[in-house]
């Protein structure tokens, strides 16, 4: 058996992980391909994996599912999943029928690291950043005059200052020294301190310490829907894709309009975040709301992980909603079922209640005091680094130390990494599977009579389904702004001639089963159809062929050859599109006058 030994217990630089990619796709060759889909603003490559069975046909004829790691430099943890998704598929292609399944019938996109610039930096210089490399942070000199991080001591983190001032927020608990716990409102004659990130202050008034405002270039704030200028948010950028890595991304979702699903991954918080970001349950679809709650069910029971919106329930100040993101633009414009999941929960995993999803951090003295011994005993000094005086050029003399926030808030250790990894991979597993799944159920041909020349007139009759959860348009999104494609259903001859009927009939859209959630009720939804029937009068010469193929933009693309002779089978059942070349169909003809109408045969063919 084929396989690729890859550590999922760490982190990997922008080299390792093309190596580890690159060795997937010489080892899959049937099942992966690398690819590149454009460069950094630095120059580096922003690799994809396709994983399909190309066999049973390309990738663009198949519904596909997205999966991106790494939008926001710090988040480590998501390349590693989206690696993992993509070693998981291929290592278990033909020992697992669902992944089997899923590569014969289906293509993955997987894009891991979406912005190595960021990323390679911040492993450089561990810090909470999330930018694309275009503005590192104090490089910029006639600009920066306020604190900006960097590694003071040189030990490789980069943590927090506390600085003796008897008008500081802080004091250190009487529960564990290493701790800073917040002073009380009306607490007076006790030691205090300001807390402040590590770093440096080229403009330091000696007064009061202000701090720089990261220009981060965040690549989430980048896409077209509801984008807004960097004087509303930060991050923006000029406009939508005015980065290199957003906009190859832009470009890539937009050539493949066979995407059905998505899954973006971030950190952190334990949390699957479904649309809207900017707009109330109430103000979306029901059926869509519909959908996203039955996603948030599989979800919860695969992950743990409870859904919720990112604007009603993760978004602190509903004056400044977060716009241009990559799930809205998915979603809004789209129409496509997107995701964004917060890997990482470190109050779960500390067993610290939690009483918000965005936190940025537990308040009282014992909450505090039971994160540090958690972190100390999980992490060690990688995540809590030991308070040390240090003379700073600016405030004279401090302590530098506290919670190495990228290795403990954002992404967990590394013995922790493989089972999250895991079980959101099984997520979007489960969610790539919920996609419409085109099919012929049946074909029939009925022979009518024989024409004046001889040849046989038959009724070719076919029935178009939809087997999978999700309607052929996926939402009502995609319907309300006319985005979805109705599915087609093409007859392709050879040696025969089309006399009535469309060769190529327009079916509309199909529904899926998530419409039909409940047995039929009078005061119900009403129910639409998974399937319909076309048919066709064909006259067929000796050793003729017919080809139906359903062409579905979401469904993919199915193809199913019928005899048009005695003696002739029917191509089995497959998950395999048989590769037609005929030269496809002569239009729509009236029958010939001179035909004889006797009705001889009727051949039923299920494929």
């Amino acid at each position: 058996m084929t396989k690729v030994d890859i550590a999922h217990d760490r982190y990997y630089t922008y080299v390792e992980l093309t190596a580890h990619l690159q060795a997937l796709a010489a080892a899959f060759p049937h099942l992966c391909q690398l690819s590149s889909i454009g460069k950094t603003f630095q120059g580096r490559e922003i690799w994809l994996l396709t994983l399909t069975n190309w066999k049973t046909g390309p990738d663009a004829d198949k519904p596909a599912y997205y999966i991106d790691g790494h939008i926001h430099a710090e988040e480590h943890a998501t390349s590693a999943t989206a690696l993992y998704a993509a070693w998981y598929l291929l290592h278990h292609y033909d020992s697992d029928p669902k992944v089997t399944m899923l590569l014969d019938e289906q293509a993955f996109y997987i894009l891991p690291r979406l912005n190595p610039d960021g990323a390679e930096f911040s492993l450089a210089h561990p810090f909470r950043w999330c930018g694309n490399g275009r503005y590192i942070p104090g490089s910029e000199d006639e600009r920066t005059r306020g604190l900006y991080q960097t590694d003071l001591n040189g030990d490789g983190y980069i943590v927090q200052m506390r600085v003796p001032d008897p008008a500081g927020e802080w004091k250190i608990s009487s529960k564990d020294p290493r701790v800073m716990v917040q002073r009380e409102p009306g607490e007076f004659g006790g030691q205090y301190y300001r807390l402040y990130p590590e770093g440096l202050i080229p403009d330091y008034d000696g007064v009061e310490v202000e701090i720089e405002p990261t220009r981060d270039g965040n690549l989430n704030r980048q896409f077209p829907a509801g984008w807004m200028p960097e004087s509303v948010q930060y991050g923006a950028g000029l406009y939508p894709g005015s980065e290199p890595e957003s906009r190859a991304l832009i470009d890539f979702i937009l050539a493949h309009p066979n995407i059905c699903g998505m899954n973006s991954f971030h950190t952190h918080g334990g949390v699957h975040l479904r649309p809207s970001t900017t707009k109330y349950d109430h103000e979306l679809s029901p059926r869509d709301l519909t959908l996203f709650k039955d996603l948030a069910s599989v979800a919860l029971k695969t992950t743990g992980y409870k859904t919720i919106s990112s604007f009603q329930d993760f978004t602190p100040d509903k004056s400044k909603p977060r716009r241009g993101t990559l799930k809205d633009w998915a979603f809004e414009e789209m129409g496509i079922p997107a995701i964004a999941t917060e890997l990482w929960d470190i109050e779960a995993a500390a067993g610290i209640e939690k009483v918000a999803f965005y936190n940025l951090r537990p308040r009282d003295e014992d909450t505090l005091v039971r994160m540090v011994q958690w972190v100390w005993e999980h992490h060690g000094e990688r995540g809590w680094r030991e308070w040390e005086p240090f003379d700073h050029p600016q405030l004279g003399r401090v302590e530098i130390g506290g919670l190495a926030e990228i290795w403990v808030l954002r992404n967990p250790p590394g013995h922790m990494l493989e089972e999250i990894c895991h079980k959101n991979t099984l997520f979007c597993l489960e969610h790539a599977a919920a996609s419409p799944r085109l099919r012929v159920r049946s074909s029939s041909i009925e022979k009518l009579g024989i024409a004046a020349d001889g040849a046989d007139l038959l009724k070719i009759s076919a029935v178009i389904g939809n087997d999978g959860y999700l309607p052929s348009h996926l939402t009502d999104t995609a319907l309300e702004r006319k985005l979805a494609k109705t599915v087609k259903v093409e007859l392709r001859l050879e040696n025969a001639e089309l006399l009535m009927g469309d060769a190529v009939a327009d079916l509309g859209h199909l529904a899926g089963r998530n419409g039909r959630k409940y047995p039929w009720s009078p005061w119900g939804e009403r129910w639409q159809r998974t399937a319909r029937k076309t048919e066709w009068l064909v006259k067929a010469q000796p050793g003729a062929r017919a080809a139906i193929v359903v062409h579905s933009e979401k469904g993919g693309k199915r193809v199913a050859e019928i005899p048009l002779s005695q003696g002739q089978a029917a191509a089995p059942p497959t998950s395999a599109n048989p590769p037609i070349e005929w030269s496809g169909h002569l239009g729509i003809r009236e029958r010939s006058k001179n035909v004889t109408l006797r009705r001889t045969c009727h051949h039923a063919h299920p494929v």
